[in-house]
């Protein structure tokens, strides 16, 4: 049993551990940089303790601060939220060692998950479906010309260490595949320290599905309803939402047994999310996120059980509580929208500075998970993620009409964000019609029409 969760985070997954924490009756620990010393999260947990500068190499990721952190408060179990440390596999075997619970899987299952090469080995003797690709990294561009003449043209070259499009390179031909060998290999090395890269197949006008799953050690294993995550920009996710539209039952049925199947296979603890893509009726797994995801609120609010509480009933050694309906099948449509501090008028440029006003929208079937208030400072340090607003109702045009209610109620002044991109996709006659590909910003622009944004394909003339 724990008594006491050291949550290494910050901004709004923070404050979520934290109340998670409060409702569990378990003593909440939060550490902050010297940036964060007015943050939410710091406030309202039950302890706090400083552990760098505003720098997250000296503070989020100083792994050495942050267990004295928990051994100087007594912490008897650390969760990393998402991001930072969650996916170091280094960080949960210290954990292990110093007898720390990691809110997670082991050690074993992160460092197998987190090489990309590893993680496909692991799905196809799970008799999961894999993309057509390299059995593993590839060694050399050669071996990579001889992979591509396999599976045939176009492919993709990725990091196997990496992940959010960085290290990632699309070939069209043999005769450009030298050169993208040696590029990809040389960011992914830069950015994750490890240049091994590998081949797969490229899928064009696909789908990005995952399914969330836990699972007990040794135990039971549920694997929820699907998310959509296919409104990227430049890989990164914008808006998800759950049940996918569109999505055949046979597909669906299809991704939640290879989830189980690749978690059971694993000897898998926790919350995790198995990450598929969807193309021409067929579905591929891709990889396997060991957390939790910025996304969960969309199957919480379909399923309604609380995946954070369920993480550390699991660490704590107790059964899961979710109903077998809630892994079954969804009740109603939910739509997450990211609210980035970012400026979509001026390429997404990032933006920091003070919280002059903040208004969260309200109402039936409305969430917010947020860490702002007016006078919050915006660091320039983190990830721009400032506020995830989550609408549901009792089909997807009910929640379309009420997403489009709350994010016209929601207010943040003093720092631009993509709350008005996000208008603008609700507008969209495409989305609307549902089903859309990763494709769906990339084929269009963003117009300011008398202030407003709206989406047009791209190289449409004005007017």
């Amino acid at each position: 049993m724990i008594g006491k969760v050291l949550v290494a985070n910050r901004g709004e997954v923070a404050l979520r551990v934290v109340r998670a924490c409060r409702e569990l009756g378990l003593r909440s620990v939060a550490v902050y940089s010297t940036a964060d010393a007015d943050s939410l999260h710091r406030m309202l947990a039950d302890e706090a303790i400083c552990i760098g500068p505003p720098p997250a190499s000296g503070s989020y990721l100083n792994i050495p601060a942050i267990i004295s952190a928990a051994e100087l408060t007594g912490a008897d179990a650390i969760h990393p939220g998402y991001g930072f440390l969650a996916e170091n596999a280094r960080f949960a075997e210290i954990c292990e060692r110093v007898g720390v619970k990691f809110v997670g899987p082991s050690s074993r299952v992160i460092s197998m998950m987190g090489d990309k090469s590893a993680a496909r080995r692991a799905a196809r003797e799970a008799g999961v479906p894999v993309t057509p690709g390299s059995e593993g990294v590839c060694a050399n561009a050669a071996e990579a010309k001889r992979v591509g003449a396999e599976v045939g043209y176009p492919v993709v070259v990725k990091a196997s260490a990496g992940g959010g499009g960085k290290g990632m390179r699309v070939v069209e031909d043999e005769s450009r595949l030298d050169a993208a060998f040696t590029e990809a290999s040389r960011e992914a090395g830069a950015a994750f320290g490890d240049g091994s890269v590998y081949i797969e197949k490229y899928l064009e006008d696909l789908r990005h599905i995952e399914v969330q799953v836990l699972s007990e050690a040794g135990g039971k294993t549920a694997a929820f309803p699907e998310r959509d995550c296919s409104i990227q920009r430049r890989y990164q996710k914008l808006l998800e939402e759950s049940p996918a539209p569109g999505l055949p039952e046979e597909a669906r049925r299809g991704m939640m047994d290879a989830a189980a199947s690749l978690v059971d296979a694993l000897g898998y603890e926790g919350a995790g999310t198995v990450e598929f893509v969807y193309s021409g009726g067929e579905f591929f797994f891709i990889e396997m996120n060991t957390r939790l995801q910025v996304e969960h609120p969309v199957t919480e609010m379909v399923t309604g059980a609380d995946l954070v509480a369920e993480q550390l009933k699991i660490a704590s050694g107790e059964r899961m509580d979710v109903p077998s309906s809630a892994a079954a099948s969804v009740g109603g449509h939910a739509i997450e929208f990211r609210i980035n501090a970012e400026d979509p008028r001026r390429n997404f440029l990032p933006q920091a500075g003070p919280v002059e006003f903040y208004n969260p929208p309200g109402g039936p079937g409305v969430r917010v998970d947020s860490h702002l208030y007016a006078g919050y400072k915006v660091p320039p340090h983190y990830d721009s993620l400032l506020a995830k607003l989550i609408v549901f109702a009792t089909d997807r045009e009910a929640a379309i009409r009420r997403g489009l209610r709350a994010l016209d109620e929601l207010a943040i002044a003093g720092v631009e964000t993509t709350l008005p991109l996000h208008l603008a996709i609700l507008e969209d006659e495409d989305f609307r019609r549902g089903g859309v590909s990763t494709s769906f910003l990339a084929r269009r622009e963003l117009r300011n029409d008398e202030g407003l944004l709206r989406l047009v394909p791209a190289g449409a003339s004005p007017g």
